[in-house]
């Protein structure tokens, strides 16, 4: 069988002089400039696997933002007889501190505005992977839609349908939401007033030092009475700026990015058939653009991540 060679990277990014710069490096060994990027370790996922390899390769700490694409290639197979397939998956990212220091894989990091940098690159992947990149602005607001992690059968539960708990298997998908959402840089937690909800994300509210503030009108008896007051309510914290985590219900979560996504125009890939996925233990990266003074919030992305666990790579607008 063959195994196929998972890796992941990101278009680095900072804004030096009031002009977008990107990073490239150098790798002594294939003699190219690129992209930083590199393998998944085992258990990785791929947004760990980008930060981490971010860090190694360039010396600063990335916050992901939106998914940008997937490159994929052969490569020599490890025995020298043939080929077998490599997929690279890409987030922007923002370079929020560090220094670069020359390594073992890296000898040089340039920090080059977008024409220039697509000019130096050594491969036609990485120019199509800036393309991507360039096709939005950068600096956009961040939303981490989050479905909450696995309850239990209702049926099951004898008690109050509000107070049912995460289950074994919710409380592993909480603990790699914790993990993973940490990457996109939270700056506060927001959950449908149901335990589930609010357990799924008490972790990444204890990271990020605050408490989770209820949302009712993100919840499934709050929304549907009138869901334009849902719609507004989930813009206004986009509008609020930093980067919000908001968990809520399978019951909400589809009709919700449908309703931003329609409203301003953005395509989703991920859905099938017009059905919007929302899998337990599922989030929404939405990419918002910053609200002017004659308008609120723009829906300009929208990306699936199925689960925080080991998966293959979201969809994405």
């Amino acid at each position: 069988m063959t195994q196929e060679v998972r890796a992941a990277g990101a278009v680095l990014w900072r804004v030096a002089g009031g002009e977008t710069e990107v990073a490239l490096v150098h790798r002594p060994r294939y003699d190219d400039w690129s992209l930083p990027k590199g393998k998944l370790d085992p258990g990785e996922t791929i947004a760990e696997a980008a930060v981490r390899e971010v860090r190694e390769e360039t010396g600063f700490t990335a916050v992901l933002g939106r998914y940008l694409t997937r490159s994929a290639y052969p490569v020599p197979s490890k025995n020298g007889a043939g080929t077998v397939p490599k997929t690279v998956d890409y987030f922007a990212a923002e370079a929020v501190s560090g220094k670069f220091t020359p390594n073992d894989e890296v000898d040089e990091l340039r920090w080059l505005e977008p024409s220039a940098a697509e000019k130096a690159l050594t491969r036609p992947e990485d120019v199509r992977v800036l393309r991507s990149f360039c096709e939005l602005p950068v600096g956009l607001t961040t939303v981490l839609l989050v479905r909450h992690a696995k309850a239990g059968k209702r049926d099951e539960w004898s008690g109050d349908d509000d107070l049912r708990p995460l289950s074994e298997a919710g409380q592993r998908q909480a603990a790699a939401l914790r993990r993973v959402l940490t990457l996109f840089g939270p700056s506060r937690v927001l959950s449908a007033p149901r335990l589930r909800c609010v357990q799924t994300v008490h972790g990444v509210a204890e990271d990020v030092g605050t408490e989770v503030r209820h949302e009712p009108l993100l919840s499934e008896e709050g929304y549907w009475p009138d869901p334009v007051l849902g719609v507004a309510r989930l813009l206004a914290l986009a509008g609020d700026g930093g980067t919000p985590v908001v968990c809520s219900q399978g019951g909400v979560i589809p009709d919700l990015v449908s309703a931003l996504a329609d409203r301003d125009g953005v395509e989703i890939p991920a859905a099938r058939a017009g059905v919007v996925p929302s899998k337990k233990g599922s989030f929404w990266v939405l990419s918002f653009r910053r609200p002017t003074t004659k308008e609120g919030p723009l829906l300009m992305a929208a990306d699936y991540h199925p689960s925080a666990l080991p998966a293959p790579s979201p969809s994405h607008s």
